[in-house]
């Protein structure tokens, strides 16, 4: 595709490549800039109620207007294929810096987070749900001193993947997402809302502050089966030296039941960095115990996982 033409973009060069379309960084002809050029799978521009879906996701995602959000320049169909032009963004995603460093430190994670959750509930204000939060959708860029190290941006919001479901084009008992970071309720196809991403953003942090997301097995069903019945593991359990009040925390944003999570992605890094600025220590820590503390008896036990579901859990670096 490298000097090919599309509408009034030519293709530079692939920066991306999922599982329904490519990403390119090309040149703009028209205004003499760069952008990134996201180019969908040509079957896709096949489907009627797809296409207008996608333009009608497409008008509501380049209406949004917050610093921590990619805009939208344009997006349209040329030669048979459905097309977003969008900012380029110079620098590295979370993943390649997860990669890079193992885990970050408590600062670091709730900067970045706090970020990634103003440019979500912004997008939830709007009716429009990300669906797939991950360290590969938020971008890192230059930030502008030494206390705003990086700008971050999330990307790739749910225009296809909304539009996928709701026009057919997947098969009943599928969902949209990625593994290590779907809510329990897209794995249910549930409706969803805002509190999906809650869940996914808190499964980011987790990865952030542990080095692995909160759930590791064998195989995806396994995994799958993990969400939706396992409980996480906490954080200063993995990592000793993390504040033990950011436990509840992260249980209660990677909670199973969309209401019994936080209400917004906001609220969730505000818990978070109240928790984490908490001094060490300044709680005391008790073994916990499955008792209802309403009704003052103990509960029943949960039944043990299968063993295709046991955990499988891979210190990252430092650990």
């Amino acid at each position: 595709m490298t000097g090919r033409r599309i509408a009034s973009y030519r293709i530079e060069q692939e920066i991306g490549r999922g599982g329904m379309a490519v990403v390119y960084r090309a040149r703009d002809l028209r205004l003499g800039r760069t952008v990134a050029l996201k180019l969908l799978s040509p079957e896709l521009a096949g489907n009627d109620v797809f296409r207008k879906r996608f333009v009608h996701e497409s008008q509501t995602a380049a209406a949004i207007e917050h610093p921590h959000i990619i805009p939208v320049f344009e997006a349209g169909e040329a030669e048979g294929v459905l097309f977003i032009a969008m900012r380029y963004v110079q620098g590295q995603d979370l993943r390649a810096l997860l990669d890079r460093e193992g885990r970050l430190p408590v600062q670091a994670t709730t900067r970045i987070a706090l970020q990634v959750a103003s440019a979500l509930d912004a997008a939830h204000a709007h009716a429009l749900v990300h669906r797939d939060v991950k360290p590969g959708n938020i971008l890192l860029a230059e930030g502008v001193d030494a206390e705003h190290p990086e700008h971050v941006y999330l990307t790739d919001f749910g225009l296809t993947k909304k539009s996928l479901s709701l026009s057919g084009l997947t098969t009943v008992g599928q969902f949209v997402g990625t593994l290590d970071y779907v809510a329990p309720e897209q794995i249910e196809g549930k409706p969803v809302d805002g509190r999906c991403d809650v869940y996914s953003l808190a499964c980011v942090v987790f990865e952030a502050l542990t080095g692995a997301p909160p759930f590791r097995r064998d195989d995806d069903v396994a995994l799958l089966w993990a969400h939706l019945n396992a409980p996480p593991p906490s954080p200063s359990s993995l990592c000793p030296g993390l504040p033990a009040a950011l436990d509840e925390v992260m249980a209660t944003a990677l909670a199973k039941s969309p209401e019994d999570r936080y209400g917004s992605c906001v609220a969730f890094v505000t818990a978070l960095r109240a928790a984490a600025a908490e001094r060490r220590g300044a709680r005391t820590r008790h073994t916990p115990t499955q008792v209802d503390r309403r009704a003052g008896l103990p509960t029943q036990e949960p039944p043990p996982p299968p063993p295709w579901a046991m955990p499988v859990y891979t210190p990252g670096p430092g650990l």
